[in-house]
């Protein structure tokens, strides 16, 4: 990889022992949106078999283009960290690797434990890797509320949850059918009768 290389997302990663305990102060002064993993104290080196040094991974997300020699120099000016950076080729496969969710060989760590700074949407970067489990929570939502309109359901989300709104917003057609769908579901629509009929009786 040419040292010249330019990118506007950038991969890092700093020691435990090395960096500074206020590194998140240290990132926040740099004013570029970043996100961290949990602290990596389980990782296991296969040739040894010992246990790594304690590390994190991060990424930088610029506004601009920069090359490898500026963001290195970031790392070892803020944080004492190794001189090697890479281009952020996927965000996703970067997220993974963060807490290992694709690889069960390798010590698991908790989402929770992710850190971010600088304005980096943490919320709605979790709902874009998380998609599929957040567009069945949404899916969950809508059955537990009895939704039929799009209305009812954005308006949830930005009371509830608005990581999950910009979720709907980017599905968008997905969820406005499936609640036309229901609405028009001639099961669903004998039940709602049924339901009102019973509480019509219990009145009686």
């Amino acid at each position: 990889m040419t040292k010249e290389q330019r990118s506007n997302k950038w991969a890092f990663l700093f020691y435990k022992e090395s960096a500074p305990d206020n590194y998140l102060e240290k990132l926040e002064e740099i004013h570029v949106p970043f996100v961290l993993s949990p602290w990596h104290d389980k990782d296991i080196n296969k040739e040894t078999g010992e246990l790594k040094k304690s590390h994190k991974h991060g990424t930088f997300y610029f506004d601009s283009l920069k090359s490898y020699s500026q963001v290195s120099e970031l790392i070892k000016d803020k944080l004492n960290g190794p001189a090697h950076v890479e281009p952020v080729m996927s965000p996703k496969g970067m997220y993974d690797y963060f807490i290992h969710a694709e690889n069960p060989d390798k010590a698991p760590y908790n989402i929770e434990d992710i850190e971010s700074g600088c304005g980096f949407e943490l919320d709605k970067f979790l709902v874009q890797q998380n998609s599929d489990d957040f567009t069945t929570e949404v899916i969950d939502t809508i059955e537990q509320n009895d939704f039929t309109e799009f209305e009812e359901l954005v308006w949830y989300a930005r009371d509830n949850n608005t990581a999950l709104l910009g979720l709907i917003i980017e599905r968008t057609y997905f969820f406005a059918r499936y609640l036309d769908s229901r609405r028009h579901n001639p099961k669903r629509i004998e039940k709602v009768m049924e339901e009102q009929e019973g509480t019509t009786d219990g009145h009686d």
